[in-house]
């Protein structure tokens, strides 16, 4: 696939998206503003759907007129190292959600972030721990605490219940 084909693929693909995201939102929910409550139901999905819809339409026409570096290449999309890489991260991502059913989210992404930054990005031990650390803890406090949606846990569960005590 070039890039000219990829470009075009995905204004399609994005256009029809659009219209899906559309009308769904549009069906028995409010697209507008109501008076003395604000935006209805659907106004959100449905006003950024039509700016998603604008932009590739944009973008389609750009590619009819060939007026992009990208809508004139002919170069391949990706290559074989590219190829490798994504499909590296799509495996490793399927494993974070299998692992999270038995571990937990915040274990199962630890041990994601570990193996992405340190084999695959090829970042330091230091900033790779740190990260590894850090990222989670924030994950954690912010939809545990903040936002009081909590995530899975699995058999590490038991491991949080100081910090529950803590907190609540």
């Amino acid at each position: 696939m070039t890039v000219r084909t990829a470009e075009f693929t995905a204004s399609i693909l994005l256009i029809l998206a659009s219209l899906g995201l559309m009308w769904k939102s549009a069906d028995g929910l409010s697209v507008g503003w109501i008076p003395g409550a604000g935006p209805g139901s659907g106004f959100w999905p449905f006003w950024l759907a039509v700016i998603m819809l604008l932009s590739s339409i944009a973008t389609l026409v750009r590619w009819f007129l060939r007026a992009t570096p990208q809508s004139r290449s002919d170069e391949a999309f990706v290559d074989r190292d590219t190829v490798q890489i994504v499909g590296l991260t799509v495996l490793a991502l399927f494993f974070l959600l299998l692992a999270s059913h038995y571990f937990g989210m915040y274990v199962s992404l630890m041990a994601f972030l570990l193996f992405y930054l340190r084999f695959i990005g090829g970042h330091s031990w230091t900033l790779s721990i740190t990260l590894m650390v850090f990222i989670p803890t924030f994950v954690f406090f912010f939809f545990e605490y903040l936002m009081t949606i909590p995530l899975p846990k699995g058999i590490t569960e038991p491991l949080f219940y100081p910090l529950y005590q803590f907190l609540y």
